[in-house]
């Protein structure tokens, strides 16, 4: 019997190291094989959902197919077709926006240089929206040369709306008492839990963050369709228009299914046209910008933690600070590169994790590697914190920046607890050792040493920030207080240096690096793109070196029971966002209203 189970394990063994080397083998010849690209052919993208900013490193979703496409990979994409003299055109099935204001922004900047090369660009809906809000994705098609609609359908352009929660009365019926302080009256990120509306701040900021943005979206659909804008008003407070109302008004080119649409850009593409889609191109001809001088390109995106970022196989991922900042690290060490653009997308997070990325980014200058930080759907607080130190800043006009400010707090729940018939006793040594407790208010002494931290991080934060963007701190601090802003109105007050996304980005490192202004470039992504092999040999436990230095070894990633570890995320980012957890302490942390457009 023993013989019998240890021969039975010996097999099972066995055939599981066949199937992970069969998995691999797999793996490396589906990567290896690379389809030609057609003579002459259509560009089709599929806008279902929104884009991704980014692929993890350790991603694994493209063993089993596709990765998501991101909108790096879609403005690479559009620049390469753009040159392309087999690209006749590029057809979009507008079912979304490409994601965020910013994001959107972005991807029609795309758009608009594809066109610029000659190329036409058309836009297709079976609607924009049902029932729903469509302005995000009508202000993206109206970048393109027509736009089409199946007949049927609806142009929902109503304009913009920000939805925020108020929970103060719902928690205080609960028995939790939300103890928070702020540094200061526009740090609205708390106001969700300690407020049952906006506050004048709160309601100044966020009326011009809108408008900004409203303004934007009418300048770029009257701009696109030839319109005045008080025209482009009036059609949206007429809205939801019907598809004859969409023609009069031209917002629509004309009404046709997606069958014709197709049919017809095929047959102006000449004889012989194939349908493309954009990731199935970008992966046959490669990315642009592969030879010449090495720029670097490192990622900040996510919610801001300390340690190593957190990414499952599949994609799903958060910021470590010490990850980037290894990554940063190696970019800097790296001969080869004469400059770093360094992509930020994120809300904030920990204070401490953001100085250590801050302080990898003025290391990397003080190389030697000038730093070009390119933001995208937001940059706030602890992503801004991290940025400002970049040689230029570069942001879309709609991405949300700045929140130069500090919060910390904690949820009294002893009411709760009373109401449910539970008790907590407590034995502590140390006179401050309760003060993260939610069990009991701050004690006069508690509270004078949150506000000292308080104080502390919030002179730091405009101190530096003041010094990097090289006005006085008292100008500084005007724009500070928590508040946030446009990309668009940063730049009018000095907090960003260029409106634009990666091409500037691209074109801000080469004038940095003191290249030509065509020089040819080579965009090496730090850390290095793991493949799906190297990525089921980390998950079977080759963890790299561990060494400080060593940004390919600095992502952990999750276990098999990653699906129920994303979930109970999900649920904690709402618990956060209600109040039901508390967030870390001295967060440098802006989190962005529900966006209806």
């Amino acid at each position: 019997m023993k013989r019998f189970l240890i021969g039975a394990l010996a097999f099972i063994g066995a055939m599981s190291v066949l199937f992970v080397v069969g998995l691999v083998a797999l793996v490396v010849l589906a990567s290896s094989s690379r389809p030609s690209v057609p003579s002459n052919l259509v560009l089709e993208l599929d806008l279902s959902q929104p884009l991704a900013e980014n692929v993890s490193a350790d991603s694994l979703a493209g063993a089993f197919g596709e990765d998501p496409l991101t909108v790096r990979d879609v403005v690479d994409a559009l620049e390469k077709a753009g040159e392309d003299s087999r690209v006749k055109s590029l057809v979009v099935r507008v079912g979304t926006s490409p994601g965020s204001p910013a994001t959107t922004q972005e991807v029609r900047d795309a758009v608009k240089a594809f066109r610029a090369k000659g190329k036409k660009a058309i836009a297709y809906t079976d609607s924009f929206g049902e029932e729903g809000n469509a302005t995000g994705a009508y202000y993206f098609a109206s970048a393109f040369d027509e736009i089409y609609m199946q007949p049927s359908g609806s142009v929902n352009v109503i304009g913009l709306a920000f939805e925020t929660p108020f929970a103060r009365d719902a928690l205080a019926k609960l028995g939790v008492k939300p103890r928070f302080d702020k540094r200061y009256e526009f740090k609205n990120a708390v106001n969700s839990y300690t407020e049952q509306g906006y506050t004048p701040e709160h309601l100044l900021a966020t009326e011009r963050f809108a408008g900004s943005l409203y303004g934007q979206m009418v300048r770029g659909i009257a701009e696109g369709r030839g319109l005045k804008e008080e025209e482009v008003r009036a059609l949206i407070d007429r809205a939801p228009l019907l598809a004859p109302e969409a023609v009069d008004g031209k917002l629509l080119n004309g009404l046709l299914y997606r069958d014709e649409v197709y049919a017809a850009q095929k047959a102006a593409a000449g004889e012989g046209a194939e349908l493309l889609y954009v990731k199935k191109y970008l992966d046959r001809v490669g990315r642009p910008n592969t030879t010449g001088d090495t720029i670097a390109l490192v990622h900040g995106v996510g919610t801001i933690s300390r340690g190593r970022s957190d990414s499952s196989p599949f994609g799903e991922q958060a910021l470590g600070g010490d990850s980037v900042a290894a990554a940063l690290r190696k970019a800097a060490q790296d001969s080869q590169v004469k400059a770093i653009i360094f992509r930020v997308d994120s809300p904030g997070g920990s204070y401490v994790a953001s100085d250590t990325v801050r302080r990898e980014v003025q290391r990397a200058r003080e190389a030697g590697k000038p730093v070009i930080a390119t933001m995208g759907t937001y940059a706030a607080s602890g992503g801004y914190y991290f940025a400002m130190d970049a040689d230029k800043i570069v942001a879309q006009p709609g991405t949300l920046t700045g929140s130069i400010g500090v919060y910390t707090g904690k949820f009294v729940t002893n009411g709760f607890w009373e109401k449910l018939g539970v008790n907590f006793d407590t034995v502590a040594f140390g006179k401050n050792a309760t003060l993260a407790s939610t069990d009991a208010d701050y004690t006069p002494e508690q509270q004078a040493r949150v506000d000292a931290e308080l104080d502390r991080i919030y002179t730091d934060f405009t101190t530096r920030a003041a010094s990097a963007r090289k006005m006085p701190v008292e100008k500084l601090q005007g724009l500070a207080k928590g508040r946030v802003w446009t990309g668009e109105d940063a730049l009018e007050n000095g907090l960003v240096d260029a409106l634009g996304g990666y091409p500037k980005a691209l074109e801000l490192a080469r004038e940095a690096a003191k290249l030509p202004a065509d020089a040819k470039v080579r965009v090496e992504e730090y850390p290095r793109k793991k493949s799906p092999a190297e990525v089921l040999s980390s998950m079977l436990g080759e963890t790299g070196d561990n060494s400080d230095d060593d940004a390919s070894a600095t992502t952990s990633l999750s276990t098999p029971w990653a699906p129920l570890v994303e979930a109970t995320r999900v649920v904690h980012e709402v618990g956060v966002r209600m109040g039901v957890f508390a967030p870390e302490r001295g967060s440098l942390h802006a989190p962005m209203p529900q966006t209806r457009w």
